[in-house]
């Protein structure tokens, strides 16, 4: 057997077994385990698992959401009534249909449902504008729009003849006359499992769009294996109940739902973001998991002693974040106040999951991104592409794992070198072999000749006690070329000696950084701009 077959089979191996032991494949039960790898290769494995739920815990709760509950066995029969609906509407398989949609039932039955008629499903942005939503429309070369009714004013920008369909209508908003809903394709159809399509139609996640449209991330097929490198260091509880507050239409919301559901776990799900009520959600469903995004949890922790003490929430055993940045400030004040249940998840759309940090690798080096799962492996390289190895050195951070990226929907794809994906973000390995994210490659500030990375700065700010959140910035200088400039949001709203303030800001960084790393000028917010999915839109802080 030549070197390289056993180099690929070893992780493979690895993975399977981490599935048996994490339950995802039940070894009394290979007879469905096969199934199920035979219903991934025919249907996606948004179908494929919803099949395999059915089949195992036709009973048992699947979804969670303001209208009430679906089991297992409703959702799978749901999904086929829908499917057929989709094809009796004139779509056909390979169409591409688009989902803007909130976290909800019909978010979730239009997944399952488009991977069984053999359409390809992209999954759009809530937070967009109405040129954003008609621009990605356009190059994704959408056919039909499924939505809900909040977002029915972003429409007006799209061809009025491409079919609409409603996923959702809140109590304030009327039916349009004439509007089609997803509850009227499904009715009267069909339930038994529909017969596969000739191809997968795959699903498109577009990217975050931080620094401008949106790009859209391919993948026709997902291997079987690939739930390994979430379960591999995080654990999922058989049959349990996560609490979903990241957007489910984004990469992580969507690999977390995923990896739940392979495992016959409930998925609570909120169309919009509280707090509190998050909490309550966690309580009154007794979840041993939530997903949500850094931002979350510090609008939780900013909640009243006595608003957190009403809540049990000793249930939780996972909380699993990614998206964007967890200073080591918000890692310890969390588990100091939630216990050790942090789990940070690092990775993209384009490389999937490059690294997990479980809580102990949180308690023994903050902020940590952790270490690659099963499948995947994770590589520095200079701006030179020669490798980076030792501790402490800075290079480019690249992945290889077990869910290939097939580029973008315009054709673009990333840097690779040696198989690894250029993730965009630069890093190093501490002496615990942990993995330190430093910021991205493209942030990089040039001051006066010296590199600065914003998210050192950032990470230090927030380590006050009067200081919510912040943002650095490079703003052009006549003599530096570049200088910083810090935007803070401060406990309590505006600081009531603002220039006394300033000068504290700048003699903390002082006292702890280099001196090139103070920033000339600091303004106060009261929010960052954020998207969906809790990262920092730089492009909107003002640079003059």
């Amino acid at each position: 057997m030549g070197t390289s077959l056993v180099s690929d089979l070893l992780p493979q191996g690895h993975a399977l077994l981490r599935m048996l032991q994490r339950r995802v494949v039940d070894p009394a039960r290979p007879d469905v385990a096969l199934r199920a790898l035979g219903y991934n290769r025919q249907y996606g494995p948004q179908a494929a698992l919803v099949i395999k739920g059915a089949a195992e815990n036709p009973d048992r709760i699947a979804i969670v959401d303001e209208r009430g509950t679906l089991t297992y066995a409703q959702y799978e029969a749901q999904s086929n009534a829908l499917a057929r609906g989709l094809r009796a509407s004139g779509l056909k398989s390979g169409d591409v249909i688009a989902v803007l949609a909130r976290d909800h039932r019909g978010l979730l039955l239009i997944i399952s449902a488009a991977a069984r008629a053999g359409m390809r499903l992209a999954m759009m942005n809530t937070g967009f504008a109405k040129p954003q939503f008609a621009e990605v429309c356009a190059r994704e070369k959408v056919q039909a729009v499924f939505h809900d009714s909040e977002f029915t004013s972003l429409l007006d920008a799209l061809p009025e003849d491409m079919p609409q369909y409603l996923t959702w209508v809140d109590e304030a908003d009327a039916v349009p006359a004439g509007a089609k809903t997803i509850d009227q394709l499904i009715a009267g159809r069909d339930a038994k499992r529909v017969p596969p399509p000739e191809k997968q139609g795959g699903f498109i996640i577009l990217t975050s769009g931080t620094t401008g449209l949106p790009k859209g991330a391919t993948r026709s097929k997902v291997p079987s294996l690939a739930t390994a490198m979430l379960v591999d260091r995080i654990p999922f509880k058989r049959r349990g109940t996560v609490v979903i507050a990241s957007p489910i239409f984004h990469s992580t919301g969507f690999a977390m739902w995923s990896a739940g559901m392979s495992v016959g776990c409930t998925t609570v799900t909120m169309r919009r973001f509280d707090p509190e009520n998050t909490l309550k959600l966690i309580a009154d469903n007794r979840a041993d998991m939530l997903v949500a995004v850094p931002t979350m949890l510090t609008r939780m922790l900013s909640l009243p002693a006595e608003t957190l003490a009403k809540y049990d929430t000793s249930c939780l055993k996972s909380v699993v974040v990614a998206g964007s940045a967890v200073s080591p400030e918000l890692s310890e004040k969390f588990q100091d106040v939630f216990g050790d249940v942090l789990y940070n998840v690092y990775g993209s759309t384009e490389v999937a999951v490059a690294t997990v940090a479980t809580p102990r690798n949180l308690r023994t080096a903050p902020g940590t991104v952790g270490k690659p799962p099963v499948l995947t492996t994770v590589r520095l390289y200079d701006e030179n592409d020669a490798l980076v190895e030792g501790v402490g050195k800075r290079g480019r951070v690249f992945v290889r794992a077990g869910a290939p990226f097939e580029g973008y929907s315009d054709g673009r794809t990333k840097q690779i070198i040696d198989g690894h994906l250029s993730s965009g973000d630069m890093g190093h390995w501490d002496e615990h072999g942990l993995l330190h994210i430093d910021g991205r490659d493209d942030d990089m500030i040039v001051s006066g000749g010296e590199n600065v990375y914003p998210l050192e700065v950032e990470n230090l700010l927030v380590t006050r006690d009067d200081v919510v959140e912040a943002a650095v910035i490079g703003v052009p200088d006549p003599e530096f070329g570049q200088r910083l400039r810090a935007f803070v949001v401060i406990d309590g709203g505006a600081p009531s000696d603002e220039e006394a303030l300033v000068k504290d800001l700048k003699d903390y960084v002082r006292g702890n950084l280099a001196r090139f790393k103070v920033p000339r000028d600091v303004v106060f917010l009261d929010t960052l701009p954020r998207n969906p999915t809790g990262k920092i839109v730089r492009r909107e802080l003002p640079k003059d």
